[in-house]
């Protein structure tokens, strides 16, 4: 029933919108009981943090392919693929521009999701260090931000298609800026 449950969430989620969504429509559309929902998630806000949470984390694997080169372009893949999930192309804006207006919804996303994938791909950067493939010095904050940048801006902001090669030709680009 839970991924029942968590499949009418996204559903509704990318439907509706967070400001619009209600414990009582994701329900309906998972032909449960509300009882069945309030048992696990006391209000939108929880349910959204848990079930993002879960999808968003366990998609950001940080794969360690013993390369850095490897693991940039595991990573930029599994985001690639993640932004270009049809609901998740939907929710993820969503999310954002709600964060905006509910305070309480972006810090809880930002602990539970952005804190722990940012981690995630920190190690990534400490195995190239310890690896010799970056310098101790390199400024772990800025690749971070790079790390997902660009990839994020066009197929979530911009929506912008890649060419087959894209995420190779990428790849190369952020080594050359992280040794820089």
């Amino acid at each position: 029933m839970t991924e029942a449950i968590a499949a009418a969430f996204f559903e509704e989620l990318a439907a509706a919108g967070y400001a619009r969504l209600s414990l009582e429509a994701v329900a309906k559309r998972a032909g449960a009981g509300k009882a069945a929902i309030y048992r696990r998630w006391t209000s939108k806000l929880d349910m959204t943090v848990d079930l993002v949470s879960a999808v968003a984390v366990n998609a950001s694997g940080a794969a360690d392919t013993g390369t850095l080169r490897g693991d940039v372009l595991a990573f930029l893949t599994e985001v690639a693929d993640a932004l270009n999930e049809p609901l998740a192309a939907r929710i993820i804006p969503d999310l954002i521009a709600e964060g905006g207006r509910t305070p309480e919804l972006a810090e809880a996303l930002f602990a539970a999701v952005r804190d722990t994938r940012r981690s995630r791909a920190t190690q990534l950067l400490e195995r190239a260090v310890a690896r010799g493939e970056l310098p101790a010095d390199v400024d772990r904050e800025i690749a971070l931000d790079l790390l997902a940048g660009p990839l994020y801006w066009r197929l979530a902001v911009v929506h912008t298609p890649t060419a087959p090669d894209h995420l190779d030709r990428l790849t190369d680009m952020l080594l050359a800026a992280f040794r820089a």
